[in-house]
């Protein structure tokens, strides 16, 4: 029987739908759209920093120049150091007074530091741990001013509050000025491993050599930017530093037989090295393959042996950084590498004692060359002349150009899979902050996650790059679950400061590190996320971004609207958490069911003359649909190809396609956070097929969302987020039909 019968679509009930008004809720309601805008979140853009997330016009920063003679007295582990500061004031205010950084000084026996943590009584501590607890007086640490005078040696009037001191100017300095001024100090440096710390000694009960890292020695400019005027919190000991930019001439002077690395250019390299190590040095600087030691195993064993009781003077040089440390021990040996980047050549460096290898003669000068590479493609080329990694167990910490890492075999020389990925990883990590914040300069005291959260993506990519299936801890969507998943009383969001966070590797490292790497890999692609985020670094290189000029930056570099995933993913603890409610087939028949035929369309019924109508109807078959309780009549059941032959040619049907199966799934969002919906659908012949809607398929309505499937052969499966590529903490309600969850012990009885 020929039949001129079209296509069924839900335009007709759409349109009947939208004639009906709808009333206004009594009262009104709040906006609880989750792709608002993020107006109220964001600072009010200004002449300093535009609504795009670039510099403004009137844009500026400090500048503070710093000029230093340091002596380390190995054998009373102190440090002395004197300091002339040039200021430059290029605000567009006058300041009365000055605010320096003490962070020596949360290591004081009456800091307020230690006073600020709960405590609980141990039930149980091995010896040496309830002497140190509950017996031993506390580290004396902190510094000992001797004076702070003026350019012209005339004492200068401050206060000191904690970890921030106040020098206050007999003058305002007015915008364009610049002052000067000396600081005199001294303080005891502390053993990290049992007085802990980001710096201080390790002592080597073997040989007596002490191996010194050195950071936060010497009293630092406090940041003064358009944001929050001073940036003058307490260092507490989890934020970390605001900075500032500027130029550094600095003498260290330490034992003979010590070697010794810094931030900034070597000056007298042929002062402090003998002339092989001259030599060996300048052929690293030719060769990009492998490490050439500089200083040997051999000579580091001899110089531990030599506690020499004369001194040299180690001369640095280094320009537009914002900070300075440096390490030495006459137990380290150094190897040494050049980087071919596009645009210049720089040194990967390593200092280790011989405790490290065979570990670090392999893998550390190779991961810091990695990074260098890997970071660069993803930013901008390394602008410093080199990057060094320093060999200091339980260590992880950084500054410019210079870091130090902990991870060495055991006393028989065993080196397991945990001891060398993890020191690799945070060489990679650690040498990876000289991009964020050491050159895009974030606040650390108040955003924990702009440096270490940025920073852990790009070591995510960096560690896949180094070596085939490497294994990150951080990075893929997956491995943030556990933590997204876990009890929000002990969950804050992202934007939170640091010293308020319960889980602090999680917050500040893990979430920000999927967050991007969903965004890249999921939401933007790579090509876009790529664009964007370079442009954000190559716009706040050498300044000081804030949150809102990232989130306004990748925006503005991909035309993503990305508000409702900060909002979500950065705002507040939602997880995402979607799932497949419920799958209904459809066939198609030549007459409509009861219900069509009552509806009314703007083109009158269903099933009367007005059509003519391809009739999708609900397969009602109690196997397929547990909630329906009546099968379809099968006979009213005609192929498509019936309706298909009727209406159009030979030609037209050939551009066609040909579906026989027709499946409306509905899925929901037990989360609030958003995602794209990822399904594949898998057929009888076990093929596949793979559909992406994006995440603006929430917009109407936040907890459902409807799609239906046209397919050629049948579906005997659907799976949402296949690849676990959203973060979903719940896996159970991703499948249909419905997976049963199995233990390792069902497991284990099959095998």
């Amino acid at each position: 029987m020929k039949k001129s019968i079209g296509l069924l679509v839900l335009i007709p009930f759409l349109a009947w739908a939208q004639d009906k008004k709808e009333t206004p809720r009594e009262g009104g309601h709040y906006d609880n759209n989750k792709f608002s805008q993020m107006y109220d979140l964001l600072a009010t853009p200004n002449m300093f920093r535009t609504a795009s997330g670039a510099p403004g016009p009137a844009y500026y920063q400090q500048q503070a120049d710093y000029k230093m003679d340091i002596v380390l007295d190995d054998k009373n582990k102190r440090l002395d150091g004197v300091e002339t500061i040039t200021y430059h004031n290029n605000s567009p205010e006058s300041l009365e007074y000055l605010w320096i950084q003490l962070d020596q000084n949360e290591k004081k026996r009456d800091s307020k530091s230690p006073l600020v943590q709960s405590q609980r009584m141990d039930g149980a501590l091995p010896v040496d741990g309830f002497v140190k607890k509950y017996m031993e007086e506390a580290f004396d640490g902190g510094f000992n001013l001797v004076y702070v005078h003026d350019a012209k040696g005339k004492p200068m009037k401050y206060t000191i509050n904690q970890t921030m001191m106040r020098i206050d100017l007999p003058q305002p300095l007015k915008p364009k000025e610049k002052v000067t001024f000396s600081i005199k100090w001294w303080y005891n440096i502390n053993n990290y491993r049992i007085d802990r710390g980001r710096s201080g000694y390790e002592e080597f009960e073997s040989d007596k050599n002490r191996l010194y890292v050195v950071a936060q020695f010497f009293p630092r400019m406090a940041v003064y930017n358009d944001v929050e005027g001073w940036q003058n919190m307490q260092f507490w000991g989890t934020g970390e530093f605001a900075l500032v930019f500027g130029n550094y001439e600095v003498n260290i002077t330490v034992p003979a037989d010590h070697i010794l690395e810094a931030t900034g250019d070597l000056l007298n390299r042929k002062e402090v090295f003998t002339p092989e190590q001259v030599k060996r040095y300048e052929l690293a600087e030719r060769t990009f393959d492998k490490p050439v030691l500089v200083v040997t195993p051999e000579e580091a064993k001899a110089n531990e042996k030599g506690f020499s009781d004369k001194t040299k003077t180690w001369k640095f040089k280094a320009q537009n950084v914002r900070d300075f440390a440096f390490s030495t021990s006459r137990k380290f040996i150094y190897d040494a590498m050049a980087v071919k980047l596009p645009t210049k050549n720089v040194m990967a460096i390593s200092l280790y004692p011989n405790e490290s290898n065979p570990l670090w003669e392999e893998y550390s000068t190779r991961a810091v060359a990695q990074t260098l590479k890997t970071y660069s493609k993803h930013t901008f080329d390394y602008p410093y002349p080199k990057a060094i990694s320093i060999s200091a167990e339980d260590q992880g910490m950084e500054y410019p150009m210079i870091c130090w890492n902990y991870g060495r075999p055991d006393a028989k020389g065993f080196v397991s899979d945990r001891i060398k990925y993890g020191m690799i990883s945070v060489i990679i990590h650690e040498v990876g902050h000289n991009y964020f914040p050491m050159i895009v300069n974030s606040d650390e005291r108040q955003w924990s996650w702009m440096d270490e959260g940025l920073n852990t993506f790009l070591q995510y990519l960096t560690e896949q790059e180094f070596m085939e299936n490497y294994p990150s801890s951080r990075g893929p969507a997956a491995k943030i679950v556990p933590y997204m998943s876990g009890n929000q009383s002990f969950l804050e969001p992202i934007m939170s400061n640091s010293e308020v966070i319960h889980q602090f590797g999680a917050n500040a490292y893990g979430k920000p590190a999927t967050g991007l790497n969903i965004l890249r890999e999921t939401i933007m692609g790579p090509e876009l996320f790529d664009h964007a985020f370079k442009t954000y670094a190559n716009r706040w290189k050498f300044k000081h971004p804030t949150p809102d000029d990232f989130f306004r930056t990748m925006e503005d570099a991909s035309a993503v609207d990305l508000d409702w995933f900060w909002r979500g993913w950065f705002y507040s603890t939602d997880y995402v958490d979607m799932g497949i409610k419920e799958v209904k087939q459809f066939f198609v028949t030549d007459e409509p069911t009861e219900e069509l035929k009552n509806v009314q369309t703007r083109r009158g019924r269903f099933g009367v003359a007005q059509g003519p109508y391809v009739y999708l109807v609900e397969e009602k078959n109690p196997q397929l649909n547990p909630n329906r309780k009546k099968a379809l009549n099968q006979s009213r059941i005609v192929p498509l190809q019936e309706f298909i032959n009727a209406k159009f040619t030979t030609e037209q049907q050939a551009q066609l396609k040909q579906p026989n199966y027709f499946y409306e799934v509905e899925f929901d969002k037990p989360g609030g956070m958003i995602m794209p919906l990822l399904v594949e659908l898998q057929f009888e012949d076990g093929t596949k097929e793979f559909h992406k809607f994006p995440e603006q398929i929430w917009r109407k309505n936040n907890q459902t969302a409807t799609r239906v499937f046209a397919t050629t052969k049948k579906i005997v499966k659907i799976q949402l987020d296949p690849k676990l590529e959203t973060a979903d903490i719940d896996t159970t309600n991703n499948s249909w039909p419905k997976e049963e969850a199995t233990s390792k012990f069902d497991e284990l009885e099959k095998k």
